[in-house]
């Protein structure tokens, strides 16, 4: 994995990458075409970086950009109905200083919260291969280093989503309890890693911590339906904040 110096170093190259052949193509296919409502406005058709705190101490994890969305506008779940509801469940308990998130430049800020994805191109049909999940990785890896001195919980969107990351963050060295946890609404699991060389040339025995929480994700087929109401994602929402020591409204 390399190494780099600020989260701005990262996305820097992030954006640049052009891995995965099939992504490349629909991205950019899907930029060029539009979606009528959108037609007069200017696709990022790229990979699309994390946004949100520098310094988190929570990361949201989805699992990559929506087509007509984040795809569009360059920043994680901004521009689509999902984000729309996300946004507002930040805003409603403090963690987001808007309810709306409509564009980059709109000034959205997330206070204590990083928001990112395994997979960073928009896949068609929403479904990246596991090729792809895996070679995407090591951007998600590098993300993780760099905030590894503040960050202490992720909350995963989606079943898809919470396999992805639990099988990303075994590949990464984090140790994750067998069987797997199962994926649900407000599921809960603690994964640990040996600390890394402290300097002295010996690595500490003592483990770092995350703690994972999963949520239903927020698609318009569970927003729609109540399977996922506005209470159920503040809730899980303000768990994962507090085991990130953030405080919420």
């Amino acid at each position: 994995m390399a190494a780099y110096p600020s989260i701005a170093a990262l996305d820097a190259e992030l954006i640049e990458c052009r891995a995965c052949p099939r992504l490349v193509a629909w991205r950019e296919q899907v930029a060029r075409e539009k979606r009528a409502a959108f037609a007069d406005q200017e696709y990022w058709g790229r990979p699309v970086p994390g946004f949100g705190d520098e310094h988190a101490r929570m990361m949201i994890l989805g699992l990559a950009p929506a087509a007509h969305g984040a795809n569009r506008t360059g920043r994680m779940f901004t521009g689509d109905q999902s984000g729309d509801v996300l946004f507002k469940a930040l805003y409603d308990v403090g963690l987001a200083s808007r309810p709306t998130a409509v564009s980059a430049d709109d000034g959205m800020e997330l206070y204590g919260v990083r928001m990112t994805a395994p997979v960073r191109c928009a896949p068609p049909q929403n479904k990246p291969t596991p090729a792809e999940r895996d070679r995407c990785a090591t951007w998600l890896e590098a993300e993780l280093a760099l905030l590894a001195p503040t960050l202490r919980s992720v909350l995963v969107l989606g079943a898809f989503g919470w396999r992805s990351a639990l099988t990303g963050f075994a590949s990464m060295g984090w140790t994750v309890d067998r069987p797997r946890p199962k994926f649900g609404h407000g599921a809960r699991t603690t994964i640990r890693r040996p600390r890394a060389d402290d300097g002295t040339g010996a690595s500490s025995t003592a483990a770092e911590e995350l703690t994972v929480f999963g949520s239903y994700h927020v698609s318009q087929h569970n927003t729609f339906t109540g399977r996922l109401t506005p209470e159920m994602l503040r809730a899980v929402i303000r768990d994962a904040a507090g085991a990130a020591g953030l405080s919420t409204d």
